[in-house]
């Protein structure tokens, strides 16, 4: 379970004297231990995947602020954090495969306009979660509807 990896990791960083490292992991073991106790169980693997790209989801939108004020230095650690987080989520995927999957799930619900977005996205987010960013798949959706 990654979770086990996750625990290592955060010692083996620990270890080797990586602070920023050991930060992002101990950050988000804290997320997993609260789901945990607001679950009342083990999580399962879907589970840390959503805890770690809600974890990601914070230092891209970090980079995006930090970079509109130049504050160049601030952005580039919330990047380096963001690429620690990344090696723990599913291999992403290109976009050309969240297109493709956009129109499957366009002609499996025979969405034809923009009035289906929701749906669509909807649909499409439950087939790529945590290997594609929403951000992505909702514009995606959104130049398909529109054609």
């Amino acid at each position: 379970m990654r979770k086990e990896k996750l625990q290592n990791d955060m010692k083996a960083a620990m270890k080797a004297g990586d602070a920023n490292k050991r930060l992002v992991l101990s950050l988000v073991m804290s997320a997993v231990k609260n789901k945990e106790i607001e679950k009342r169980s083990e999580l399962t693997d879907e589970d840390l995947t959503s805890i770690i790209s809600s974890e990601a989801k914070k230092r891209k939108e970090s980079v995006e602020i930090y970079e509109k004020a130049g504050r160049e230095e601030l952005a580039r650690k919330e990047r380096d954090e963001l690429a620690i987080l990344m090696e723990y989520m599913p291999e992403q995927v290109s976009i050309e495969d969240v297109r493709l999957e956009v129109r499957k799930t366009i002609n499996e619900l025979g969405a034809s306009g923009s009035k289906d977005m929701g749906k669509v996205i909807g649909a499409a987010m439950l087939k790529l979660k945590g290997r594609a960013d929403g951000q992505t798949v909702s514009r995606i959706v959104k130049e398909e509807l529109s054609v």
